[in-house]
């Protein structure tokens, strides 16, 4: 995929930790900036789904019986592990 260069204002002392730990982890400073994005975006993703996973349950609420048999399932589960 095609990169293109772009310019971030960015604090001294960040640009500092950014140097130091890009060095420590045998990085370039510019993969090391893209890693960390990609990390967040992917963070705020997994974020998105959690909220439209709640908001559905919200929305649709399972019944009191489904929860008791997860439970009961999972219980027996659990019995049969050996830790």
């Amino acid at each position: 995929m095609a990169k293109k260069v772009i310019q971030v204002p960015i604090d001294e002392s960040l640009l500092k930790e950014l140097n130091y730990t890009s060095k420590k982890l045998h990085k370039a400073r510019a993969e090391f900036i893209r890693e960390a994005c990609q990390l967040y975006l992917r963070q705020i993703k997994e974020e998105e789904l959690n909220d439209l996973y709640k908001k559905g349950y919200q929305r649709i609420p399972e019944k009191a019986a489904v929860g008791q048999v997860q439970i009961a399932m999972a219980s027996e589960i659990m019995r049969q592990e050996s830790w």
